[in-house]
């Protein structure tokens, strides 16, 4: 059903910039001076028809199930849900839609039987309803938008106060969603705070967080010390950069000014292809080529190396940091003045000279700004670290040894249906936020730099 809604939607949203292109035509062949152009007509039609439609459509989707899901709850019986607990609602609710969906195992009960029918018919009701609203909807914005066209009519000046209103709400939700984003993480720290210290968080060394949430479980006690799961972070971050650096910064300076037409034109779009390798791949290289690898030179050097590392890991996400690197060193190479570069190679500099001296400082804002996007996909890169690294949060800056990171912990601790009432859970939102006020910080930095030698060359 929801296809049909959207269907509907298209149809309305070409109907509407048919008619309304048409009756503008037939004004202008008739002899009216008509203040816009024809196609502005027909797209302001378009865009009539087109938001508040695609808005009802979204907000019906949104809140249908939870609509309809309060409904069902509503009409249980009070003696089956009496003194029953969130969770324990939440379990029948579960049971009741997977037996609405044709998913029944062992013997239900009659009410669940019932209830599951409801469910069943509201949804169906609720489908046919979107529809008739989504047909009456757009039917109405259509008469609304054809009984506007008129020689006089502003047409263009609608068309671009729709755009310009509908540019300023997805502005302003980009801003709510990270006002959002960011107090849900600050909550949520709080919360952690209130159960385990502030400084035993910051400065402890040892990260272990199974605890016991139930009584008589065997379990630790836990310890949260962030320091061993960001140092192990940063040296699988280190990793990667050391070798994703270089490796693009180079192959982008010779791309740009070294190689022929042949040459780039074969090894640019190899370099693209990497950004768009899947990361599990990456993940399988590093762990069944990579790590193998390590393992065998160190036994033939005598270097003890762990099963999973961070040099596998590192080395795997510097390979699927190059195109990045270099694609955004190469596009700020490209957006030099040509006239630097005529100009020192006028007064007798190299091509070397010119490169070093000239053409890559004035273009260090867009290669900061490639290499802060590597660092920041480095640092939340998870899946090649989960294959090629561990799990296991080590005080070591050794890259041959087993570490783990930030993102990984995250999603080890939110695995499943969790609770947000324990230390474990809640300290995935503390790894988090500081993750966030971290990047923060390397955005501000590069944002100084960018700023600099922008001054410099502007």
């Amino acid at each position: 059903m929801t296809l049909i809604a959207f269907l509907i939607l298209f149809t309305a949203v070409v109907i509407g910039y048919i008619l309304n292109l048409r009756a503008a035509r037939a004004l202008r062949n008739g002899g009216a001076t008509m203040h816009s152009l024809d196609g502005f007509h027909g797209g302001y039609a378009a865009l009539l028809v087109l938001i508040p439609t695609f808005g009802l459509i979204i907000l019906w989707l949104l809140f249908q199930g939870a609509v309809i899901e309060m409904i069902v709850q509503a009409g249980l019986p009070d003696d089956r849900m009496q003194g029953l607990g969130t969770g324990e609602v939440q379990l029948i609710m579960a049971e009741i839609r997977s037996i609405a969906g044709g998913r029944i195992f062992g013997d239900p009960a009659q009410w669940k039987l019932d209830a599951a029918d409801r469910l069943i018919t509201l949804q169906a009701v609720s489908s046919w309803l979107l529809l008739a609203l989504t047909a009456a909807l757009a039917a109405y914005m259509l008469y609304v938008a054809r009984g506007r066209v008129a020689a006089d009519f502003r047409a263009r000046q609608g068309l671009e106060t729709i755009v310009h209103r509908l540019m300023l709400a997805c502005a302003t939700t980009a801003i709510f969603v990270t006002i959002g984003i960011v107090a849900s993480l600050l909550f949520e720290t709080i919360r952690f705070f209130n159960m385990v210290p502030f400084w035993e968080f910051v400065l402890g060394t040892n990260w272990e967080p199974q605890i016991p949430i139930r009584e008589g479980q065997i379990a630790a006690e836990g310890a949260f010390g962030m320091l061993p799961v960001f140092l192990g972070t940063l040296v699988i971050a280190t990793v990667a950069m050391f070798i994703a650096t270089p490796v693009g910064l180079l192959s982008a300076i010779y791309l740009h000014e070294f190689a022929n037409h042949r040459v780039r034109a074969v090894v640019k779009p190899v370099l693209e292809v990497l950004a768009g390798v899947p990361t599990v791949v990456y993940g399988f290289f590093a762990i069944l080529v990579i790590a193998p690898a390590l393992r065998n030179i160190g036994g033939d050097l005598g270097i003890p190396v762990a099963p999973n590392t961070a040099l596998a890991a590192g080395s795997v996400m510097g390979i699927m940091l190059i195109p990045f690197i270099s694609s955004f060193a190469d596009d700020a190479l490209g957006a030099v003045p040509r006239s630097l570069r005529d100009g020192s190679l006028a007064v007798g500099a190299t091509q070397a000279e010119t490169m070093l001296k000239v053409l890559f400082p004035a273009a260090i804002p867009g290669i900061v700004g490639g290499i802060l996007l590597a660092v920041s996909r480095a640092i939340g890169e998870t899946m090649i670290v989960v294959m090629a690294a561990g799990l296991i949060a080590k005080m070591t800056i050794n890259p041959l040894d087993s570490v783990t990171t930030v993102t990984v912990q995250i999603v080890t601790l939110l695995i499943g249906d969790t609770a947000f009432d324990s230390p474990k859970t809640l300290a995935a939102f503390a790894l988090g936020m500081v993750l966030f006020v971290m990047t923060l910080f390397i955005n501000i930095a590069a944002l100084r730099i960018v700023r600099k030698y922008r001054e410099i060359y502007d």
